[in-house]
């Protein structure tokens, strides 16, 4: 019953909805002064599919000679995306990405709203948008003031399954060298206003938003950076990047982030003992556990010259000094990132736990499931709004969106 009262009461609201569109396409069209070189070449109807299903819309057509394609002026004084009204366009990105398929989506859709669109349509929806979406998170906007204790920016990367055309040629971790994945740069900036009563730090409800791009790692820095200033970098009292110890990772934080306390994530580094671990005792034996035990502490109490010192004589004394002195190379570039103990007196978050998930809620759950392969622009284009969803953005981008569709009926294009 539920289900069959929701489509008769969607038939008349979709009926009430045709006449209103129609009365604001009507005025639209007869407000509309046309470009230089445009003629209207007269009225053409478009099926066109909202929330309560699908209605008829006629509007005028321009045509301008030298161009392959016309104008509708209605459509964009609508935002029309193609057949589909801005508010089910909406939807159908906002499921497009979040679910883990289009055809979940589609399915979704169907269900829980009674709106069948295929999933071909809607993946078509989401490449038609998506292109503005990848922009959107770009650009530059204006800084929003910032009174935050600790503004952190954080990043890492993390591979993408590709359709094989795209990693063509490319070296990578396969066994016969070849790639299967193209990485994927996800940042995030989040802010720290107090910490709890043991003193930790507590990272800012729903503060945290993302940024997500292909592009190499200098341009990446470039977009993280201008997030970072929307969040109101140099407001906060401090500025932490907090990152892994890649050394692509450590320039972008030179470069876009100067003046900024860098920690290498703790974790990481935790791992990285492990390994020089490894390489002097057993893991199996427990002298292996106590050295672990000890050197850990001993990371967290600003100890990592000591390690060096440990590891080296140990190495020594067991005569595999050039492979510990090469693990140990992570310890002795980074051993001013390294200083635990004195970051966490600060108030400090030490470990890149918020990115770390961000990459597997951001790009994982919708971008590795099993048997996906990406193309390159699909994939930005899906975690672009992903990003600006989970960034709490989406009304911000449909607005401007609209807003960029409106304008393309200005007689005179505005000045950049």
């Amino acid at each position: 019953m539920e289900v069959l009262l929701r489509a008769a009461l969607f038939k008349p609201a979709n009926a009430l909805l045709e006449c209103l569109l129609q009365e604001a396409v009507d005025r639209l069209d007869a407000a509309y002064q046309p470009k230089p070189g445009q003629v209207r070449k007269g009225r053409s109807a478009l099926q066109v599919q909202g929330i309560f299903g699908h209605l008829t819309l006629r509007r005028d057509y321009y045509y301008h000679a030298g161009k392959a394609a016309g104008h509708f002026p209605a459509d964009a004084g609508l935002g029309l995306e193609g057949a589909y009204t801005p508010a089910l366009a909406r939807l159908l990105c906002l499921e497009g990405a979040d679910e883990s398929s289009f055809e979940k989506a589609a399915l979704h859709l169907q269900e829980v709203g009674g709106i069948a669109v295929e999933s071909r349509q809607i993946q078509r929806v989401v490449q038609r948008v998506g292109a503005a979406a990848v922009a959107w998170q770009k650009r530059e906007s204006p800084a929003s003031p910032c009174d935050a204790t600790v503004l952190y920016v954080s990043a890492d990367g993390t591979g993408v399954p590709m359709r094989r055309a795209e990693v063509a040629g490319r070296r990578g971790k396969q066994s016969d060298g070849t790639a299967r994945t193209r990485q994927v740069y996800l940042g995030c900036v989040f802010t720290q206003h107090q910490l709890d009563d043991e003193g930790q730090p507590l990272r800012d409800y729903a503060s945290t938003t993302y940024v997500a791009s292909f592009d190499a790692v200098d341009d990446f820095g470039i977009w993280l950076r201008r997030e970072a200033r929307r969040r109101g970098l140099g407001g906060a009292q401090e500025t932490v990047l907090l990152i892994d110890g890649a050394s692509g990772l450590e320039k972008l934080g030179q470069d876009y982030f100067p003046g900024s306390v860098q920690i290498v994530d703790f974790y990481h580094g935790r791992e990285h003992l492990e390994e020089v671990l490894a390489l002097l005792w057993r893991k199996t034996t427990p002298a292996y556990q106590r050295q672990r035990d000890r050197w850990i502490q001993l990371l967290l109490s600003d100890g990592v010259g000591k390690i060096i010192r440990a590891a080296r004589t140990a190495a020594r004394a067991r005569g595999v000094v050039e492979a510990v002195e090469k693990a140990l190379g992570y310890f002795v570039h980074n051993v001013e990132r390294m200083q635990y103990g004195s970051f966490r007196r600060r108030g400090f978050f030490i470990g890149s736990g918020v990115i770390e998930a961000g990459c597997k809620s951001v790009v994982g759950a919708r971008c590795k499931q099993s048997g996906m392969f990406w193309s390159t622009p699909g994939a930005e284009k899906v975690l672009a709004f992903r990003c600006i969803h989970l960034s709490h953005r989406t009304d911000a981008f449909w607005k401007d969106r609209l807003n960029d569709r409106s304008a393309e009926n200005d007689l005179l294009p505005l000045a950049a």
